[in-house]
């Protein structure tokens, strides 16, 4: 592995920032914490780079232990690179001077020619000779993602790198960002708070609440198969409904049963609430279900619509835009899942 944490914790005073955080990213993995403000990510970014020391746990970058209690690698003995969203650009040096600030351990030769190979990977050749004032948001933040970049570090760290930018470009950079890592093999932590920038841009994301990791998994198991009714809520849309465990994982709810893979065993005939996203509700003229539409959104190519059952309940479901029905309209729907998700009844 690149990197592990088990059962990190951090402290500031008695207010514990993060508490037994554990997880791994391979060699080439992109992984991303993501979350609300102030649960906790930035200050896991901060206890990787050597920012911060630990409370208790230990962290490893390539098998090597650099962070515990009683010991402590300082950041620049780390062999990892750091990309803030302030861009943190030296004003008096060109694109490719802050390049090669961090390359001054090697002969000049040496350092240019890693300087502008750098900056070719990021797009910028045409742009070497430029001061930080005469590029845009989106070059100055490659700058700094080619700068951190070409000591070649073990492990790329990036907090909210593109939170700065507007969203056209920002969605750009992710996927420029993610290439670019892939070609090169590298291995990434990304802290953000959007999660279309964590899904576009990770391989594995780590949701976080209050200090704790909720659920570290793939963006398709995060979103199918939320461990947490937070997990479920953060990530995506969803609605619940109230069911009832049946025979052989069949589930029965109010618009139909349902099929649940489960992994232990529940006891017929309990209570339980079935998570569904919006997309697991499909717009059928022919079905004997109706749903009254209370409110709708237009996404592009299709609305999501919120819909009253006929006991009062809502659910959310996504229904192509050259389907459109007016605020008061009763369509017919049914239940269309391929994973079902059950949790405890509040």
């Amino acid at each position: 592995m690149s990197l592990e944490l088990h059962e990190v914790s951090k402290s500031y005073g008695p207010r514990p920032a993060i508490e037994h955080v554990s997880f791994a990213l391979a060699a080439g993995e992109i992984g991303c914490l993501l979350g609300p403000s102030g649960c906790g990510k930035t200050t896991a970014l901060r206890c990787v780079a050597g920012f911060e020391t630990l409370d208790e746990g230990r962290i490893l970058l390539q098998g090597r232990v650099v962070g515990e209690r009683g010991l402590h690698v300082p950041p620049h003995e780390r062999g990892v690179g750091l990309v803030f969203q302030e861009h943190a650009l030296f004003p008096h040096l060109t694109a490719l001077g802050n390049v090669e600030f961090g390359l001054r351990s090697l002969a000049v030769p040496e350092r240019r020619a890693r300087a502008e190979e750098t900056l070719h990977l990021v797009g910028l050749d045409d742009c070497a000779a430029a001061y930080p004032a005469e590029l845009s948001g989106g070059q100055q933040q490659r700058v700094a993602i080619a700068r951190a970049l070409a000591p070649r570090p073990a492990v790329l760290l990036l907090d909210e790198p593109f939170a700065s930018l507007d969203a056209a470009l920002r969605e750009r950079l992710v996927g420029d960002l993610r290439s670019l890592l892939k070609s090169l093999g590298m291995t990434a932590l990304v802290v953000t708070h959007d999660q279309q920038e964590a899904f576009a841009l990770a391989d594995r994301v780590g949701l976080m609440r209050e200090g704790r990791l909720e659920q570290w998994a793939t963006p398709y198991e995060l979103y199918h198969r939320p461990a947490s009714r937070f997990v479920a809520n953060f990530v995506g849309r969803a609605s619940f409904l109230p069911a009832t465990h049946g025979a052989d994982g069949v589930v029965q709810t109010e618009l139909g049963p349902l099929v649940e893979e489960r992994v232990e065993p529940v006891e017929q005939g309990s209570a339980c609430e079935v998570m569904l996203r919006p997309d697991d509700i499909v717009h059928d003229d022919d079905a004997l279900q109706r749903g009254r539409i209370v409110d709708r959104t237009f996404r592009g190519a299709n609305f999501m619509y919120t819909l009253e059952l006929e006991n009062g309940r809502r659910v959310l479901a996504l229904v192509p835009s050259h389907r459109a029905h007016r605020i008061g309209e009763s369509i017919g729907i049914r239940l269309d899942t391929e994973h079902v998700v059950t949790f405890a009844a509040k």
